[in-house]
């Protein structure tokens, strides 16, 4: 940076970190500046990703699937999970989403919830980066309540069959496996909604990809139709009942936003701060001037609280501690401040934050989705209050 001090420096924040936790973050940061920054521009410019080799890169990394245990994963702290969401974040939100729905979604679920024949099949091959997945819970109308799904699995003899559709679905058109949630109507209310994993070449299930999107483009989007989709007994996740399934896998996908979505902002803030130091308004950098080092100051106390907001989080988690409210008070706070911090940065560069050269407005964009998805703010203000009043507003 071309200031005196990072915020990094100015929090103090490597003090916090172990130096085993310094070293797995900079080889992922090195990794995003070297494989990938050169190319984000023009891939959300073309609203396309190589996701196939990008998971095998990411895979050789070692960051799929890398706080669970066994099975080819890394086993690593929840902490280096978040350093690792961070920093590839910072790069872009939809390199951060690959990873965390691959993860944190698709592989939580067949880790915590499934068989070992279905661990044993999947997870290697994933944590490889070898096989992509998906992870269906959102539908059409059923986002914020997914307990209303209208996706079904009915039996048939030994067979369980699916028909229905779910919706922004990233992987789902280049997914070789699909963690699906159904309702089997085998017990009253969302007690009889199932999880199954559905190999993505099974017959009837298809996955057109999502286009003329303003948001994520260097990410894949896609609907799921589930048309008379059969499947073995053996695919259903054994030990998820209910919604408590599902919900876990979006608490452990919103710990790696709370990371990621603050590395998005600490990007903003370095490319602000280096172009208000060379850029010259009346003779003067643009960086000497009050006004400037006034949303500096502000936007750097934001990106700073919002790193031990995280990094507290994260040893909680790594204790076994953390709660879905604190998961919330991460991913509303982060998310809230981090987009504000991409469109403040945008009005110091003025007309030249709305192009590719610099990462501003593709920061503020995908922002604009990660605001939302995996619980909106509304849903987790919600949370918060029914943690501090013991009283639930959802209905």
């Amino acid at each position: 940076m071309a200031g005196t001090s990072t915020v990094t420096e100015l929090f103090a924040l490597d003090s916090l970190l172990s130096d085993e936790e310094r070293q797995i973050r900079d080889t992922v940061r090195k990794f995003g500046e070297e494989k990938i920054r050169p190319h984000i521009a023009g891939w959300f410019d073309e609203a396309r990703i190589p996701a196939k080799e990008l998971a095998k890169e990411l895979g050789g990394l070692g960051v799929l699937g890398m706080h669970l245990e066994g099975y080819g994963c890394a086993g690593m702290s929840a902490v280096d999970y978040g350093l690792a969401c961070l920093e590839l974040e910072a790069i872009d939100s939809g390199i951060r989403s690959l990873v965390s729905v691959q993860g944190s979604l698709a592989m939580f679920a067949i880790h915590h919830w499934g068989s070992e024949e279905q661990k044993n099949e999947w997870l290697p091959r994933m944590a490889a980066g070898d096989a992509l997945g998906c992870f269906g819970l959102t539908e059409p109308d059923f986002g914020s309540d997914p307990g209303g799904m209208r996706t079904r699995a009915v039996r048939d003899g030994s067979d369980w069959v699916l028909n229905g559709a779910k919706m922004w679905i990233t992987n789902g058109s280049v997914a070789d496996v699909a963690v699906v949630w159904a309702n089997t109507d085998l017990e009253e209310g969302s007690r009889g909604i199932r999880g199954f994993v559905v190999p993505t070449d099974t017959p009837g299930f298809s996955a057109p990809e999502i286009r003329a999107k303003m948001s994520l483009r260097a990410s894949v989007t896609s609907e799921l139709v589930l048309q008379d989709v059969r499947l073995p007994e053996s695919a259903m996740l054994p030990k998820a009942a209910g919604l408590r399934g599902p919900l876990s896998c979006l608490n452990e996908a919103r710990f790696g936003i709370i990371f990621g979505s603050i590395g998005a902002a600490r990007d903003c803030l370095e490319t602000a701060v280096d172009y208000a130091a060379t850029r010259l308004v009346f003779d003067k950098p643009l960086a000497s001037y009050q006004l400037t080092q006034a949303k500096l100051a502000d936007m750097a106390l934001e990106v700073g609280k919002g790193h031990l907001l995280a990094y507290q989080l994260g040893r909680l988690k790594d204790a076994g501690h953390v709660e879905p409210a604190q998961v919330s008070l991460g991913k509303l706070n982060n998310c809230r401040e981090a987009i504000k911090v991409a469109r403040e940065c945008r009005t110091i560069l003025a007309a030249n934050g709305i192009t590719l050269e610099y990462p501003v407005i593709r920061h503020a964009n995908n922002l604009e989705s990660v605001l939302t998805y995996e619980g909106t703010s509304e849903v987790h203000q919600l949370t918060i209050g029914r943690a501090l009043t013991g009283e639930s507003a959802f209905r």
